[in-house]
């Protein structure tokens, strides 16, 4: 029997495609058993750590609806900040061609996309619109700005990085796996504004050290992997930039 060999583009086209269907528990249930692969990813996260309750958060669920929640609730925080930084001095007297300028516009533009990319993924399965509280922001400084987007930035990629393994759907994980390296160059751009040559600090990465000038290939300490964080560590800090009403738990991702 013939099959159609797609381009790679195609096949990346058919990948977004499918995560903008609304996900249905029957597909997820087909997903469920797909492959040994993401089987073994779902076991991995078994872990037993402890999460922070919250009194009435927000859940975002289980299984693929859980994660893409999830995801979709940093996206919201994330561009609800980028947007509210227009708002203060600190941006608006940038020079307009300038590069820290258009830099905070391109990142404002990727996270609202996000955003909008996950809301209609999940369709009537998405969590509501949340209320953040930036109060702890002073959107006039460019320190308080800078440094808190850098926390916002770290955040989302080890965020990514912890949730993959919840992933059930490949076509997901893949899609995912895209996300995270733009979060990681927002990172990048953002810790290079603050510090010269600190995109690869040992805070977001494991770095590895040669154990000696003379040790051999892979001998040292440190695995130079990206760090990753579980989703109750990460709401724990999300939580603090989320009004009453809008904090959230994530009780099935452990």
């Amino acid at each position: 029997m013939a099959t159609t060999k797609h381009s790679p583009e195609q096949e990346e086209a058919a990948q977004g495609s499918a995560l903008l269907q609304p996900i249905q528990r029957r597909s997820f249930l087909r997903y469920a058993g797909f492959s040994a692969c993401a089987t073994g990813l779902l076991l991995a996260g078994c872990g037993d750590d402890d999460d922070d309750e919250v009194a009435n958060a927000i859940d975002v669920g289980s299984g693929d609806n859980g994660v893409l929640n999830y995801a979709y609730a940093l996206e919201q925080l994330e561009a609800a900040f980028y947007a509210q930084i227009k708002t203060g001095t600190y941006y608006t007297g940038l020079n307009a061609s300038s590069a820290e300028r258009m830099i905070l516009d391109d990142l404002a533009v990727h996270e609202k996309a996000h955003a909008d990319f996950f809301k209609t993924a999940l369709g009537s399965a998405a969590i509501k619109q949340l209320e953040p509280d930036f109060s702890s922001i002073n959107f006039n400084d460019r320190s308080s700005v800078l440094n808190a987007a850098k926390a916002f930035e770290d955040l989302g990629v080890a965020a990514y990085n912890g949730a993959g393994r919840f992933i059930q759907t490949p076509a997901y994980l893949v899609i995912a796996g895209k996300i995270v390296s733009v979060e990681a160059r927002h990172a990048a751009l953002i810790r290079d504004l603050l510090a010269y040559n600190s995109f690869v600090d040992n805070d977001v990465v494991d770095l590895f050290s040669p154990t000696s000038a003379t040790s051999g290939p892979g001998v040292g300490n440190g695995t130079g992997l990206e760090r990753s964080k579980r989703p109750a560590e990460v709401l724990t800090t999300a939580n603090q930039f989320l009004k009453q009403g809008s904090k959230l738990s994530a009780n099935s991702l452990r």
